[in-house]
């Protein structure tokens, strides 16, 4: 069963930067996408950045032009660098894995990461 181990977060300035990071417990060539969703509060689960297994990668259009998601294959791990962050980027940050048919296209979710941008 697929598993995966969040990092980052916390608390900072509006203006800041923060880096999450999400490691998952098998190959990647295992994964079909990988990526981050937020959750505000009183608010739906929406996506921020997904990258397919081909590398190409999808931006909520909030996160254009401040976000970067990468990928390290060799640690199945992908990052989120988040820069210029706003109080609206405010939320519970979730990390997405879909895995391919090896693994019975299993949609794993992490735990959840806290980002709280102040003003």
């Amino acid at each position: 069963q697929v598993q995966v181990v969040e990092s980052g977060g916390g608390l900072v300035q509006a203006g800041g930067s923060l880096r999450l990071s999400c490691q998952a417990s098998t190959s990647i060539y295992n994964i079909n996408d990988m990526g981050w969703y937020r959750q505000a509060q009183g608010k739906q689960r929406e996506l921020v950045a997904v990258m397919d297994r081909g590398g190409s990668i999808k931006y909520a259009d909030s996160a254009k032009g401040r976000f970067t998601l990468s990928r390290d294959d060799a640690r199945s791990t992908v990052y989120l660098h988040m820069n210029n962050l706003k109080p609206e980027d405010t939320a519970v940050y979730y990390c997405n894995v879909q895995a391919d048919r090896t693994l019975g296209y299993a949609v794993v979710w992490g735990q959840g990461t806290q980002v709280t941008v102040s003003s």
